[in-house]
């Protein structure tokens, strides 16, 4: 069965009038924790970079690929619906953001996620070449 709904689902880029769409779709993820809360002017900003798949006109999953520079980009906002996990959806939208990354030169990108086992079967490691990691330090509880 998933094969025949993958043949259905749709990747495209997200254009002005998916704005509202998105936002209504992302705030499921956003309330259960999954995702950090994006603005609808924050939504409009990276919506040139954005993905959305499609189900029989339906959004199913998106993500978004922000350029920071040419040294670095992160993949933002990758979110599938329950329906659809499981189906390859996910995994076609990080590789549209990372088709975007390679078609801007961007040198490496990030993901910030707690599904680690899915960004390392889309090719993510936790190092870099030569033993280089990413730290963070989050400097307060909530935005």
């Amino acid at each position: 069965m998933a094969n025949n709904i993958m043949v259905d689902v749709m990747i495209r880029k997200a254009n002005a009038d998916d704005t509202a769409r998105l936002e209504a779709f992302l705030q499921p993820f956003i309330d259960d924790g999954h995702l950090l809360p994006r603005t609808f002017i924050e939504l409009e900003e990276l919506l040139h970079r954005f993905f959305i798949a499609e189900l029989k006109g339906e959004i199913v999953g998106c993500a978004a690929l922000e350029i920071y520079s040419r040294k670095l980009a992160e993949i933002r906002s990758l979110a599938v619906s329950p329906k659809a996990q499981g189906m390859g959806v996910g995994k076609k939208l990080v590789a549209a953001c990372v088709q975007l990354a390679i078609e801007n030169n961007v040198y490496e990108i990030m993901a910030i996620s707690a599904e680690e086992n899915f960004f390392v079967a889309c090719g993510f490691d936790y190092t870099l070449p030569k033993l280089r990691k990413a730290y963070f330090l989050q400097t307060r509880d909530e935005l």
